[in-house]
């Protein structure tokens, strides 16, 4: 079982891919951040556990399928694992914003079926790597640490400047990943 503090949770879209404001909807549309790969990979063999918990309304507005997001991730862990690393676990909220689930970050329901699969006992002290608010408030539920990547929306969160408290931020998430790799081990 992992432990919480050497636990990483991304969100996907702007943070590992870029983002598009028309939606991620085909594997051709998915482009991953190349430093972002290696910076899993690198965390992963570091001996981080990276899970992604990832908004995805496009299946419920029918942009795109289950099958087409599990050909991304698929694509996903190919890459990464190409670089040698490991992702353990990918969840998604397929619900649109008025579905009235328990999942769609803010809500910390993806994180807590991260702490499920992983049979852990608590998120407290985990990471939580995001580019929007909704990504650090769902960690913030949990207990998870907060940071912002400044890449997909994030430069536009950042702008805003709610709630971002005590996130710390970052260019992007290679550049949390060589922070996070420097840090004493508790």
């Amino acid at each position: 079982m992992p432990l919480a503090e050497k636990l990483v949770i991304l969100d996907r879209d702007g943070v590992i891919n870029q983002d598009s404001d028309d939606y991620v909807k085909s594997l051709d549309e998915f482009l991953p951040y190349p430093q972002a790969i290696e910076a899993i990979a690198r965390l992963s063999r570091a001996g981080w556990t990276v899970a992604i918990a990832t908004n995805q309304s496009g299946i419920a507005r029918g942009f795109y399928d289950e099958a087409t997001l599990a050909a991304m991730h698929e694509r996903l862990e190919a890459l990464v694992a190409a670089t040698g690393g490991e992702i353990a676990g990918i969840v998604h909220c397929p619900h649109g914003p008025d579905d009235d689930c328990d999942c769609r970050k803010p809500l910390p329901g993806l994180l807590e079926r991260i702490r499920q699969d992983l049979g852990m006992a608590s998120l407290q002290g985990a990471w939580m790597v995001g580019d929007s608010l909704r990504d650090l408030q769902a960690g913030d539920a949990v207990g998870c640490h907060s940071v912002l990547v400044r890449t997909g929306k994030g430069e536009r969160t950042l702008a805003k400047g709610k709630g971002l408290e005590r996130a710390r931020v970052f260019t992007d998430l290679a550049a949390f990943a060589d922070w996070l790799l420097t840090q004493p081990e508790k």
